[in-house]
């Protein structure tokens, strides 16, 4: 396999796995499902929801590839709010303050903003960079 279209197939995998994840967290709050205790009492209208909703919708069109590149500015925005909102104020340090994920997710989807989906993505199927 050529390095170059390995290197791209390898881009899919991430954003497919990436997207799944998210897409877990988004059902959890907004489904129950899986269930986590923390998430079992958030409602729609509240700012919890509100990221429910994101991470549902996000987590969906980040996993098949389409509208990449603008949703994934918007999930890097929605998870640097997240990181400064509910992990910064209990200390610098990532590892300190619980917000490894958060910083992880933000800089994940930094990266897709500049590169695209990949080839296995609904975003290549209808010819969008």
């Amino acid at each position: 396999m050529p390095r170059a279209l390995s290197a791209f197939s390898v881009l899919s995998v991430l954003r497919i796995f990436t997207g799944l994840e998210l897409l877990e967290h988004g059902t959890s709050k907004i489904l129950g499902f899986p269930a986590v205790p923390s998430f079992a009492h958030v409602q729609i209208g509240s700012l919890a929801g509100a990221g429910g909703l994101i991470e549902l919708v996000g987590g969906i069109l980040f996993t098949i590839g389409l509208f990449t590149r603008p949703v994934a500015f918007i999930l890097s925005g929605f998870t640097a709010a997240a990181y400064f909102m509910a992990h910064a104020g209990n200390g610098f340090y990532p590892v300190l303050n619980g917000g490894e994920l958060a910083a992880l997710y933000c800089f994940v989807f930094l990266y897709f903003v500049f590169a695209g989906a990949g080839p296995w993505s609904a975003d290549a199927l209808i010819g969008r960079k």
